[in-house]
C-alpha cells in the first residue's frame, strides 16, 4: 500500500502509522495498529505542585538575577505580549539598550553585562511558540474532518430559506460564521464554486435573492408548515395530535399527509461497502473504467484518522501543555467573574429594557432526550391505568407460545389498576444506581418486568408500537402547550437486522408522529457482543451494513424506502450510546476490519466513533449533491471512561452530550473552548449516575465561555414535573446561583446546537443568529444582552489570535451610547464592543 507523500502519514514517525501486516489465517489482509491511550488527565495534586514550584521560584530567586516588574520572571513565559509568533525563527536577540533597559536602576553600570538573565526567557518564548504551534495544528485538524463530513453552516440544504447565501470554506463553523472572520468578505464570491443543483425535482430559481452569488439550493420546504409568528392552542377538549390546530374547511395547512409528500426519482451514481468497512460513492456516468474508478469523495481512511488521533492525544497528555491550558481556562474563568462584577447592573437594566421577553417565553431545546424516557413518571402511570381500565382486551403481547391481552398481563403480575403508583413502578434512578449503569438499565423496566417495557414503551411490538404513539401524542401536545419549550428525542436502531430502518419510519408517518417541537436523532448502541452472542451478527461489519445500507439505498432512490425518505426529513443527526465506564480490553494490538472483527468482545469508543463518522460524511456528500438534508454526529462522550473517547469526538463530532470529564483534561478542554464545541449537559442525570450535583462542572465550563446547554436526558428515571427542562433551569440556578442572563445564554445556546431548520432559528433567535457575537444577537428574541455576547466574542478572539499568533489582538472597547432612533428600535447599551458597527456590517452583506 503506497502512502502520498502529501498525506498525514508521510509526515508522520514511524512509530505514529500503523503497519500493515499479513494474517497468517487470512493472506494479504491490511490490518491497522491502535494508539496506545495517552494520559491527558490534570490531577489534584499536579495542580498544586505547580503552584508551589512557581511560590519557591518567586521566593528562592536572586535579586540581581531577578527581572523588574515589567517581564515577571517565569510566568513571562505565559503572557501575551511576549510570545512571538510562529515560524522559522521564533526567538528574537535582545540587544543590550534592551537589557540595560529592564534592569533596577541600582545596577545600571557602563561595565555591567546583561545577556545571562534573559536567555531562560528566549528559551521558554521558543518553547510556547511550539506548544501554540501544537494547538493550532489540532484545530486545523478539526476543521478537516468538519469540512469532508459536511458538518459546518451552509452544508446542509435545510440552512438556505430563501435568505442565507452561501459562504467560504474559511468562514464557516460547526455552529454558525467562524469568530475570527471578517464580516465584510463572508459572502462567497467565486461563483465557480458552488456546488451544482443536481435535485432532478427542483430545477427552478424560486427565492433565491439577487443581490450576491445565489444560493446552491433551492429554499428548504417543511413540511408541515411551521406555525406563523403569533398563534394559540385552540382544542382544549380532546387530545388530538398538533395537526389539528388550526382547523379549516376540508384539510389543515400544516395537517400531515403522506400523499403529499414529494418523493424524487432515482439517482445514476452507485454504491458500495469497501473492504476497510466505509460506503463508497462511485459516479457512474463515466463508462470504460471498471474496477479502477475511485471514489466520488475523499473520506478519511481509518489509518489517517488513528494517525490524527493519536497527535492529539499527544498534545493534551505533553506536561507544558497541561500547565498552559490550565492557567488560560482559569484566566478565562476570573476574567468572566470580573466582567460579571462590572456589569451585572448594566444587564439586568438591558434585559428590563426588552418589552416582553422574559426566560418563560425565550426559546429552549432539549438538545439530549431519549424518546423511550420522554414522560415523567406520573404521566406514564396515568396512562397505564387508562388503559387497564379502557382496554383490557387488547392484545397486547405473544408469550410462551400464547397471545395474552392487557388484562392478563397484569393478572399474571397480581396487579390492579389501583395497587399501582409511583413506587411500584419503581424507574426513578435513586441513590442505588450510582456507578451502576447496569441497574440503571433495569430502570427502563416498568416493574422490573421487560414485558411491560415491550408492550409500552417499544415501536416494534405485536400492536406495532400503538401504545407509545399515542404516549408520544400525548407529550407533544404538552411541549406545543408550553409553545417555548422544543426537544430532540432520540430514536433507536440498532444495527441488528437491515429492516429496522423501515419499521421506524413507518411508525412515525403511519401515527403521524409530527410536531413542530419535536426533531428527531438516531442513537446506536454500542452493543456488538450482545448481538454476537445471540446469534444476530457474525462481524462488526453486519452492524455496519444493518445501520447504514437503507440509509444509501433510500438516497439513491427514494421511491425504494418512500416512508422512511419522509421520515429523514426531521431527522438531525446520529448518536452512539452506551456504559462508557465498560473496561476496553487490547485483545488486539492491530485491530482488524470489521469484516475481520468476529471477535464475542465488542470494539473500543474510538473504532465505533470512526466508522460512524466515515460513513455519514460519504452519506452526507452524497445527500448535500442531491439537495436532500444531511446528519450531524452528536454522540454521548466524557460520561465516563477514558481520556481518548472525547478526543475522538473533538475531532469527528458536531458536539457531544455531558462532556463532565472534560475537567480532567484541561488541555482538551482548551480546545472545545477554542472550537466552541457544542456540550448538552445534564448535571441531574450526573448526580444520579457519575457525578454529584455540587461536582458537576457545568458552572465552570460556562464561566470560561464553553458552549454548553443544560438538557434532561431521561425524564422518566430523574425528574418529577411535567416540564422536566424548565426543572432542569430551576436547579441549576438555585444551586449554581445563575441570574437570568446566563438562564438566556444557556437557553440560546441549545437552539444553536439544535438541528432546527434555519426558518425556524431565525424567528427563535435573530435574522442573523449566525453571526458571531452581539453583531448576531437580538436581544428582543433571546434576552440575552448585546454586551455579554459581545464579551464573549472578544475573548475568544483574544484566545484564537493567541494561539495563531502569539500576541493578542488590539481589540478597541467602545462604549456606544444608544441614540433615540435605537432606543425606539429596543437596542440596548454595549460598553465592550461596538455591536452595533458589526450588525450593521452585516446587515449591509445581508440586505433584505
Amino acid at each position: 500500500m503506497s502512502i502520498d507523500p502529501t498525506s498525514p502519514e508521510a509526515n508522520s514517525t514511524p512509530e505514529q502509522i500503523p503497519d500493515v501486516i499479513v494474517n497468517n489465517d487470512r493472506p494479504h489482509i491490511p490490518e491497522l495498529r491502535i494508539p496506545e491511550a495517552r494520559d491527558g488527565f490534570f490531577g489534584y495534586t499536579e495542580e498544586k505542585s505547580l503552584q508551589q514550584l512557581e511560590e519557591r521560584y518567586l521566593l528562592h530567586r536572586r535579586g540581581s538575577d531577578a527581572p523588574s516588574d515589567k517581564t515577571a520572571g517565569l510566568l513571562s513565559g505565559l503572557k501575551l505580549t511576549t510570545i512571538p509568533p510562529p515560524g522559522p525563527s521564533t526567538v528574537t536577540p535582545r540587544s543590550p539598550t534592551d537589557a540595560h533597559s529592564d534592569t533596577d536602576d541600582d545596577e545600571n553600570s557602563p561595565n555591567r553585562t546583561h545577556p545571562e538573565p534573559h536567555k531562560p526567557e528566549s528559551i521558554l518564548s521558543s518553547e510556547f511558540s511550539t506548544l501554540l504551534q501544537s494547538f493550532q495544528r489540532c484545530l486545523d485538524l478539526r476543521d478537516k474532518y468538519m469540512l469532508k463530513s459536511r458538518q459546518r453552516l451552509g452544508d446542509d440544504p435545510r440552512h438556505y430559506d430563501g435568505h442565507f447565501h452561501q459562504i467560504n470554506d474559511e468562514h464557516a463553523g460547526v455552529a454558525g460564521i467562524r469568530p475570527d472572520s471578517d464580516l465584510s468578505g463572508f459572502l462567497k464570491k467565486n461563483q465557480d464554486d458552488q456546488v451544482p443543483n443536481n435535485t432532478t425535482e427542483n430545477q427552478e430559481n424560486g427565492g433565491v435573492q439577487d443581490e450576491g452569488p445565489s444560493p446552491p439550493f433551492n429554499p428548504w420546504k417543511i413540511y408541515p408548515e411551521p406555525p406563523p409568528p403569533h398563534w394559540h392552542w385552540t382544542d382544549k377538549e380532546k387530545v388530538v395530535s398538533s395537526s389539528n390546530r388550526h382547523p379549516s374547511p376540508g384539510q389543515a395547512a400544516d395537517e400531515f399527509n403522506f400523499e403529499e409528500c414529494e418523493i424524487p426519482g432515482g439517482h445514476e451514481w452507485s454504491f458500495k461497502i469497501d473492504d476497510t468497512g466505509v460506503y463508497q460513492v462511485y459516479d457512474d456516468t463515466h463508462p470504460g473504467e471498471g474496477e479502477t474508478k475511485k471514489p466520488a469523495f475523499d473520506i478519511p481512511g481509518i489509518r489517517e484518522y488513528f494517525v490524527d488521533l493519536d497527535y492529539v492525544l499527544a498534545v493534551i497528555a505533553d506536561g507544558p501543555t497541561k500547565s498552559f491550558a490550565f492557567r488560560r481556562l482559569k484566566y478565562l474563568a476570573s476574567k468572566f467573574t470580573m466582567y460579571s462584577l462590572l456589569n451585572e447592573f448594566q444587564e439586568l437594566t438591558d434585559m428590563k429594557s426588552v418589552p416582553h421577553r422574559d426566560f418563560y417565553n425565550v426559546r429552549k431545546v432539549d438538545t439530549h432526550v431519549h424518546h423511550s424516557s420522554s414522560m415523567n413518571q406520573k404521566h406514564l402511570l396515568r396512562f397505564i391505568k387508562s388503559k387497564m381500565k379502557r382496554s383490557p382486551n387488547d392484545v397486547v403481547i405473544f408469550r410462551d407460545g400464547a397471545y395474552l391481552t392487557l388484562e392478563q398481563v397484569f393478572q399474571s403480575l397480581k396487579l390492579t389498576a389501583y395497587e399501582l403508583s409511583i413506587d411500584t413502578l419503581d424507574m426513578h434512578a435513586h441513590s442505588d444506581s450510582f456507578h451502576r449503569f447496569d441497574k440503571f438499565n433495569l430502570k427502563y423496566n416498568p416493574i422490573g418486568e421487560s414485558r411491560l417495557r415491550e408492550i409500552f414503551l417499544k415501536t416494534d411490538n405485536y400492536i406495532r408500537g400503538r401504545y407509545l404513539a399515542e404516549l408520544t401524542r400525548e407529550v407533544m401536545i404538552d411541549l406545543e402547550q408550553s409553545k417555548y419549550q422544543n426537544c430532540e428525542w432520540r430514536l433507536s436502531i440498532y444495527g441488528r437486522s437491515i429492516d429496522e430502518w423501515d419499521k421506524l419510519a413507518k411508525w412515525i408517518v403511519r401515527n403521524k408522529l409530527y410536531s413542530h417541537n419535536v426533531r428527531w436523532l438516531i442513537q446506536i448502541p454500542r452493543l456488538y457482543e450482545v448481538y454476537k452472542a445471540n446469534g444476530s451478527v457474525k462481524t462488526f461489519e453486519d452492524i455496519v451494513i444493518n445501520v447504514f445500507q437503507p440509509l444509501f439505498e433510500v438516497t439513491k432512490d427514494p421511491r425504494s424506502h418512500p416512508e422512511l425518505h419522509v421520515f429523514l426529513q426531521r431527522v438531525v443527526g446520529f448518536d452512539t450510546v452506551d456504559d462508557e465506564s465498560k473496561v476496553e480490553r487490547r485483545i488486539h494490538k492491530k485491530f482488524p476490519y470489521p469484516r475481520l472483527w468476529d471477535t464475542n468482545l465488542s470494539p473500543p469508543y474510538s473504532y465505533w466513533v470512526y466508522y460512524m463518522f466515515a460513513n455519514i460524511a460519504s452519506l452526507n456528500n452524497w445527500r448535500r449533491l442531491r439537495g436532500f438534508n444531511t446528519f450531524v454526529f452528536r454522540p454521548h462522550c466524557g460520561e465516563a471512561g477514558d481520556t481518548d473517547h472525547l478526543t475522538s469526538a473533538f475531532l469527528t463530532s458536531h458536539s457531544i452530550s455531558h462532556g463532565i470529564l472534560l475537567r480532567k483534561v484541561p488541555a482538551l478542554q482548551y480546545l472545545f473552548y477554542l472550537k466552541q464545541i457544542g456540550i448538552a449537559m445534564s448535571p441531574l442525570s450526573n448526580n444520579a449516575l457519575f457525578l454529584t450535583y455540587e461536582r458537576n462542572p457545568l458552572p465552570d465550563f460556562f464561566k470560561t465561555g464553553l458552549n454548553v446547554s443544560l438538557s434532561t436526558d431521561d425524564p422518566l428515571q430523574f425528574h418529577f414535573t411535567k416540564e422536566p427542562l424548565l426543572e432542569e433551569y430551576s436547579v441549576a440556578a438555585h444551586i449554581y446561583k445563575l441570574p437570568q442572563s446566563s438562564l438566556a445564554e444557556l437557553a440560546r445556546n441549545s437552539v444553536i446546537q439544535s438541528g432546527f431548520e434555519m426558518e425556524v432559528k431565525r424567528h427563535w433567535l435573530g435574522h442573523e443568529w449566525y453571526l458571531p457575537g452581539a453583531a448576531g444577537n437580538d436581544i428582543n428574541k433571546t434576552n440575552v444582552p448585546d454586551i455579554r455576547l459581545a464579551f464573549r466574542h472578544q475573548t475568544l478572539l483574544e484566545e484564537l489570535n493567541l494561539v495563531r499568533s502569539g500576541e493578542m489582538p488590539q481589540i478597541n472597547s467602545v462604549s456606544a451610547e444608544v441614540t433615540s432612533e435605537q432606543q425606539r428600535a429596543g437596542k440596548s447599551p454595549r460598553n465592550s464592543l461596538d455591536a452595533g458597527a458589526a450588525r450593521a456590517m452585516a446587515q449591509a452583506q445581508y440586505s433584505r
